[in-house]
């Protein structure tokens, strides 16, 4: 178990550059924290940040008929992949490998934002997240995180809201 310091920097500069611009590009001031250790998982953002583990984004990218989807859903839920195939109208839906994702997004996984991406692509955003008054997404690199109102993320992702979590038994 990780002991992170939680007394994290707090400028915009420490986030990934195309964040960044992204952010200036969108008129949004928000706060984006670095944290020394790594934020890659769900569970470790969660924990730096203090949060509950729903409260986290986790930003997704899948393969849907070859062509890439982003998904976000909160950091407690599993993507059922069958709900998005259905959600798309697609015959085959897979998580997207790391070079797939770094070339839609131009971020490494586990520091994946919502939005700030070299392409544009479909957004599916699982309904749980709006369940929170805010919550916690990667600002481009595995050691940096923003809070925003799930309702602002989502809009800005360009996101459909959707069900999309597996469901549990």
């Amino acid at each position: 178990m990780s002991t992170s310091d939680t007394t994290a920097a707090t400028t915009s500069s420490d986030a990934h550059p195309r964040f960044a611009e992204a952010l200036r590009e969108l008129g949004l001031d928000v706060e984006v924290r670095r944290f020394p250790d790594a934020t890659r998982t769900a569970v470790e953002a969660a924990a730096a940040v203090g949060c509950e583990l729903s409260q986290i984004v986790k930003s997704l990218i899948f393969e849907a008929d070859g062509v890439p989807v982003l998904v976000l859903m909160d950091g407690s839920s599993r993507v059922d992949v069958d709900r998005v195939r259905a959600e798309l109208g697609s015959e085959k839906v897979k998580r997207a490998g790391a070079d797939l994702v770094r070339e839609t997004t131009g971020y490494a996984i586990g520091g994946v934002p919502p939005f700030g991406h070299r392409t544009r692509t479909q957004v599916l955003a699982d309904r749980g997240l709006l369940g929170h008054a805010v919550v916690w997404a990667a600002a481009g690199t595995p050691h940096t995180v923003f809070p925003l109102d799930p309702e602002s993320l989502i809009a800005h992702a360009g996101g459909t809201v959707v069900d999309v979590r597996e469901r549990t038994a």
